[in-house]
């Protein structure tokens, strides 16, 4: 219903931790009464034991306070072990759904994205099972010390609550003057790691070409107004938190003078006056402690307004009915779309229509749509009007972790993870040997492997290692065909490819058809071309022509340009004819 605020997955794992925040307050409600013995023990030694001169009272006092102390121990050990609980609670029931939600608004904003929530979420523990918390846990108790402080003596509690003003007044001081400098930093130092990740991610480009001094300058660029900003709010905040240690000093002394003053006139005990002295210390330190933890507090409120958001921008997967296991048809419904973030609608109007089995070739000019629409075929990239159709059911509807295993696709740049070759080609997950072997057959790259190191048990990384350009991509290609997809979509797969792999390739097409799996390839090649049925030529976003292969290429042969007319062509309405879901135009 219309305004009815959903929690986020933050405030739900918070208020499954609300047993544990309500048992930690009220093991502080006991920890802060037991506060109240070594007063209440100094009262009784001035005003009792000295006067008397009683060895036993003071023995039994004594004994007292240290049964009432290892109380009061064994409560601070597991109200901080309670926190630890806390901390450790908030971290398992977040990580993975932080981890998805990482993962799904990269795909929505492919650019600048970073480990950075995962950073905030240990932020935020690591704040939780600190001692800073027990500051806030502690200070809705002032105002008893306070109280006790008013039965000693109305001017004792007169003044205790002048000088809580006074640090109260420094704490909010302390926030004003540092939490948009410290915000500001925390923003140039992410902008910073993020530029020295990059930096490092293309290390050889950067020193073969001479780079570095100029990146690296950028970098210090954002560091140094880092550190400026950091500075200067440790500066402010050194500044107040001094003061108020030497306020919080001063008014212990400060009321230790008024104490003996009224003790003069009779007004007080020599016992009050030293008690008071210790209640005004207890009393004022929870402020002092938050005003020492500030920092640490500003950036655990930081990363949680970035979790909150992240987590609302990226909604939690909801439980899908499972669909049957598509067979490979695939059509595309009137289709505009553009890569998430950008304004400029790249692919306008596409219409196409895909049997199983059928092997279409993508060809286009530079920037013509051509991976977009094989992002937006696939589901990776939403549409902006029109429907993508797998089996006659909308993309989104499938779940992907059941469509995955359905689906192939080696993009244009290839992403190998760090992880053994056959953890690569298994797609991380039980490695099947018969299965990963098989899809190294397929892809022509099981005699390479055999040749590693260790097999398909080498270790590959991420961004670099034994395997040179067209090793990776023929082992992105066998991770495209593990288990048998029915839908497969080949990026470039010939881009770094030799002789050898291109005739690798080419077998590898062949066996596809004779499986009757439904294929998408998008090459600048025309050789490669040989092993499609179809031709989609794209232009400007548009669909110039769309056909059989040999009517689509003989246009091209008679027209002698490499890209056709806007107008339709025989060729169009032949194959619009053959397949009335399949339309071209052009504008």
């Amino acid at each position: 219903m219309a305004g009815i605020h959903t929690p986020t997955e933050l405030q739900q794992a918070i208020s499954a931790c609300r047993g544990s925040f309500i048992a930690v307050g009220i093991f502080s409600m006991f920890i802060n009464v037991l506060m109240l013995v070594p007063p209440l023990y100094m009262l009784q030694i001035y005003d009792r034991v000295i006067s008397t001169r009683s060895i036993d009272t003071l023995l039994m006092l004594t004994l007292i306070v240290v049964f009432f102390f290892l109380v009061m121990g064994g409560l601070e050990l597991v109200r901080s072990r309670l926190m630890v609980r806390v901390g450790n609670r908030l971290d398992t029931l977040l990580s993975e759904r932080l981890y998805s939600a990482m993962f799904h608004k990269s795909l929505s904003s492919p650019a600048g994205q970073t480990a950075q929530p995962l950073t905030d979420l240990t932020t935020l523990r690591q704040f939780l099972t600190g001692n800073a918390p027990f500051a806030f846990f502690d200070a809705p108790w002032i105002p008893i010390y306070i109280g006790v402080l008013f039965l000693f003596h109305a001017w004792l509690g007169v003044f205790a609550i002048a000088a809580g003003l006074v640090l109260l007044g420094l704490a909010l001081a302390n926030e004003w003057a540092t939490r948009t400098l410290l915000t500001r930093a925390g923003s140039d130092q992410l902008t910073s790691q993020q530029l020295a990740t990059a930096n490092l991610a293309n290390a050889e480009v950067v020193h073969a070409m001479g780079i570095l001094p100029g990146l690296r300058a950028r970098w210090a660029r954002h560091h140094h107004q880092y550190l400026l900003k950091q500075s200067r709010a440790s500066d402010r905040a050194g500044a107040l938190i001094n003061a108020s240690k030497v306020m919080r000093l001063l008014c212990q002394s400060m009321i230790l003078g008024l104490g003996a003053l009224l003790a003069i006139e009779g007004e007080l005990s020599p016992g009050m006056m030293i008690a008071g002295s210790i209640l005004m210390g207890r009393a004022l330190a929870p402020i002092d402690q938050m005003m020492a933890a500030w920092k640490g507090f500003i950036g655990a409120r930081s990363a949680h307004e970035r979790l909150q958001t992240l987590f609302r921008e990226t909604s939690a997967e909801q439980p899908r009915m499972a669909l049957p296991t598509p067979t490979g048809n695939l059509h595309l419904e009137n289709i505009s779309a553009a890569p998430p973030g950008a304004r400029k609608t790249t692919l306008r109007g596409i219409t196409l229509s895909v049997a199983r089995g059928e092997h279409i070739g993508i060809i286009g000019p530079s920037a013509s749509g051509k991976s977009t629409l094989a992002r937006v075929a696939l589901g990776l990239w939403p549409t902006q009007t029109g429907k993508v159709r797998l089996d006659g059911a909308d993309i989104t509807q499938w779940d992907r972790e059941a469509l995955g295993p359905s689906i192939g696709y080696l993009p244009q740049d290839i992403e190998l993870f760090d992880g053994t070759i056959s953890d690569n080609i298994a797609r991380f997950g039980d490695v099947d040997p018969a299965a990963v072997v098989e899809a190294a057959r397929w892809a022509g790259v099981h005699e390479m492997i055999l040749q590693q190191p260790d097999g398909y048990d080498t270790w590959i990384s991420s961004s670099r290692g034994v395997l040179s350009g067209g090793q990776r991509q023929r082992i992105g290609l066998a991770r495209a065909l593990y288990g048998k997809p029915v839908l497969v979509v080949l990026d470039e797969p010939n881009s770094n490819l030799d002789d050898s792999g291109e005739k690798a390739l080419a077998a590898t097409l062949e066996r596809l058809r004779a499986e009757q799996i439904t294929l998408l390839v998008i090459s600048h090649r025309h050789h490669l071309l040989a092993h499609v049925d179809k031709l989609l030529v794209l232009k400007d976003g548009r669909m110039g022509m769309f056909g059989p292969r040999d009517e689509v290429i003989g246009h091209f042969k008679r027209q002698r340009q490499p890209a056709p007319e806007a107008a339709p062509t025989r060729v169009q309405a032949s194959a619009m004819h053959a397949h009335p879901t399949a339309r071209g135009s052009q504008s």
